[in-house]
């Protein structure tokens, strides 16, 4: 009996040297004008959070970052039998049972300006930027978004064929903004991941003389006599990009298509009504992807706010054919706040073999947002932490942020549209900053695998702290806990497959618990 308690004293000093050692660089904090600190790399150091492993039955590992300035604060513990009836506030209650849907995961945008900024800091520390937003030790993201051409957040308007009606595409080519900022930091993006770094591809404008106002941007829409022209577009953009080693999981119906029924918009777009639209994949994008080499390219639709859901849907969807092209529906968050969330329910609803995910979100995206970037915020953390938890609470199965790095201005952008970013650089001392929207990203990214099931947790609110809860492939547990109160708050945390938990959430906070 002595011999088997010494054995179990042994695997647990082996356990506990394990997760000590296996914390990663430490933050090295940094405190501008806003209420939280950012954490600064370069080409010698980067902060970094080696891949989770599986931990013994009975443990938990918990991962904390904060206003106060944590960053993925590691802790561990062990489950308490729950007959014991060990009791700390509000208590969250784990539902294994109730499985939702499968999580497709997680990234941000290879944007010309992310592309820019990324290029401008020396190899090392480029390296270091990369590693930390796809590699094990940094916060894994799966998805990357690939803007089809130009964007806002390029320095010029222009598309891959800007030769008046060559309807042919004759002429059409990619550009040096290809070669150098897109598809060079997608291949080494997916070469420092260990799982699939899936693509979206995405359109914001045809090129002015295939839409009715001429231009890049205002109120246009697409000449229906290019109809079958600007499909073939995106079959050569996929054409090309396959020629350099870049495959697409997917490609959208277009960004953000109410833009262009805008007459002051400013920057690249393409209008469409939804019935316009559906008739296109109908006829048109459909047909040509599915007969194509990249048959097994998703479509997915809207690619817009949810504000205009599910009407927009209901109108493409209506057309039989388009419904059996179209894979999924691509939301955007920025009418959130005057949205109510249950319109994704209504959406999931209607159409349940459609998956839903966020395709775009930012911060300093609104007019009164007179400093767009802003060094350590941690009000946008949360904006991104709530978002997060609300969509993933009624169907939506994957999260992609915008530029994956911006410059300390927001930009560049030829519009002078900048936002936020996650990661600012500075080229001048080849450093780069990573916001407390990095971690707020990171606590689901690094822990949520591709094809997780969300679980119920109930509450899923109480004393303004929200919960979240998924299963990995792998049978570990995740679950979230974000603490928006302005003082500690003491929660339960039961499992009744495995116990209760204890815990002391720190004021503005959010924590991930991780356990088998």
């Amino acid at each position: 009996m002595v011999e088997r308690w010494n054995l179990y004293l042994f695997i647990w000093i082996l356990f506990v040297f394990w997760i000590k050692g296996g914390g990663g660089n430490k933050c090295l904090s940094r405190q501008y004008e806003y209420d939280s600190v950012v954490c600064v790399c370069n080409s010698t150091y980067c902060d970094s959070l080696p891949k989770i492993k599986e931990i013994p039955v009975g443990t938990y590992q918990m991962y904390t970052s904060s206003k106060e300035g944590l960053r993925f604060q590691p802790a561990y513990g062990s489950f308490f039998d729950s007959s014991q009836n060990i009791k700390n506030g509000v208590e969250f209650l784990v539902q294994r049972t109730h499985k939702f849907q499968s999580i497709l995961g997680f990234g941000g945008a290879f944007t010309d300006s992310a592309g820019i900024n990324i290029l401008s800091l020396t190899k090392r520390t480029q390296e270091n930027l990369l590693r930390s937003y796809f590699s094990p030790e940094g916060i894994e993201y799966n998805f990357g978004r690939v803007p089809i051409a130009g964007t806002d957040f390029s320095t010029y308007t222009y598309t891959y064929d800007d030769h008046e009606n060559d309807a042919s595409l004759s002429l059409f080519n990619l550009t040096k903004e290809d070669y150098k900022y897109k598809i060079p930091l997608v291949h080494r993006a997916q070469a420092m991941s260990d799982e699939e770094v899936r693509l979206i591809a995405t359109a914001w404008t045809a090129p002015p003389w295939m839409k009715t106002n001429h231009d890049f941007s205002g109120f246009g829409f697409l000449k229906k006599d290019f109809n079958q022209a600007w499909a073939q577009y995106h079959i050569r953009f996929l054409d090309e990009y396959h020629k350099a080693g870049v495959n697409f999981w997917a490609v959208t119906t277009g960004n953000e298509p109410l833009n262009g029924m805008v007459p002051i918009n400013r920057f690249n777009s393409l209008g469409w009504t939804p019935a316009a639209h559906s008739e296109w994949i109908s006829e048109n994008l459909g047909p040509s992807i599915r007969s194509s080499r990249h048959n097994q390219t998703l479509i997915i639709g809207l690619d817009d706010q949810r504000i205009l859901l599910p009407w927009w849907m209901d109108i493409v969807m209506r057309n039989p054919n388009t419904a059996r092209f179209v894979d999924g529906i691509g939301v955007h968050w920025y009418l959130d706040n005057i949205v109510p969330v249950n319109v994704l329910d209504r959406t999931h609803t209607k159409f349940p073999d459609k998956f839903i995910i966020n395709t775009e979100a930012c911060n300093g995206d609104k007019p009164w947002d007179w400093k767009k970037v802003q060094l350590g915020s941690w009000k946008r953390a949360e904006a991104y932490i709530e978002s997060v938890i609300q969509d993933l609470h009624h169907w939506v199965a994957g999260w992609v942020d915008w530029n994956l790095a911006l410059d300390k201005q927001g930009g560049p952008n030829w519009a002078k549209n900048f936002v936020d970013s996650p990661i600012i650089v500075d080229p001048n001392n080849d450093e780069f900053y990573k916001q407390p929207m990095f971690y707020a990203l990171g606590h689901f990214s690094k822990f949520i695998r591709r094809g997780a099931s969300r679980i119920g947790i109930a509450p899923d609110s109480a004393d303004k702290v929200f919960s979240l809860g998924v299963i990995n492939p792998d049978g570990g547990v995740v679950v979230v806990l974000f603490n928006k109160r302005s003082r500690n708050v003491d929660v339960t945390l039961t499992d009744p497959e495995r116990g209760s938990v204890p815990l002391t959430l720190p004021k503005r906070s959010i924590s991930t618990l991780v356990y088998w």
